[in-house]
């Protein structure tokens, strides 16, 4: 009996990794389309945004992870418009429309699970949705996920790569 118990438990789990694989590998498919929209939420400390970020997908818990590297591909190549008294911002990348395919070798890794554009974004809340900010549209869900991006050390850290020019350079 102890050994049935013990098989039903390991296939259990092995079907709940294997179904969280399938949701995180759809999930990195539709942050790769880049499908998502920007606002910002509030002033952050010196050389942040406070912005939400509204993504689309069937799962809505995989939202939160993908959530901050929406954020993080927002600020280099979006920026966003000014709403509630927030003024709006450029993005890092400038008028490069084609700085992403360019500079792929960098980016593929940068924006990889567990990339290194991880190092310039949190959570601003305790990582629930709130209620307003998950709707569902059509077969999936809009899911918005507050958070904050360092934009001096993701500049700093861009710049120093040579991916975007310095503040300052061509004057």
């Amino acid at each position: 009996m102890k050994t049935i118990k013990k098989w039903s438990l390991l296939l259990f789990a092995v079907l709940l990794s294997v179904s969280y694989g399938y949701a995180q590998k759809g999930a990195d498919k539709n942050t790769y389309q880049w499908r998502y929209e920007i606002e910002p939420v509030g002033v952050g400390t010196q050389g942040t945004y406070l912005i939400k970020v509204w993504s689309y997908y069937k799962k809505p818990n995989v939202a939160i992870e993908q959530a901050k590297k929406n954020a993080v591909h927002g600020v280099i190549f979006k920026g966003f418009a000014g709403m509630h008294g927030v003024s709006g911002q450029k993005p890092l990348a400038g008028n490069s429309p084609n700085l992403e395919e360019e500079k792929k070798d960098f980016f593929d890794p940068f924006f990889a699970d567990g990339g290194k554009y991880m190092k310039f974004v949190n959570i601003s809340n305790d990582g629930t949705i709130a209620a307003k900010d998950r709707l569902k549209v059509g077969k999936e869900y809009k899911i918005g996920v507050i958070v904050s991006v360092n934009v001096d050390l993701l500049r700093k850290d861009l710049e120093d790569a040579g991916i975007i020019k310095k503040l300052g350079a061509g004057f």
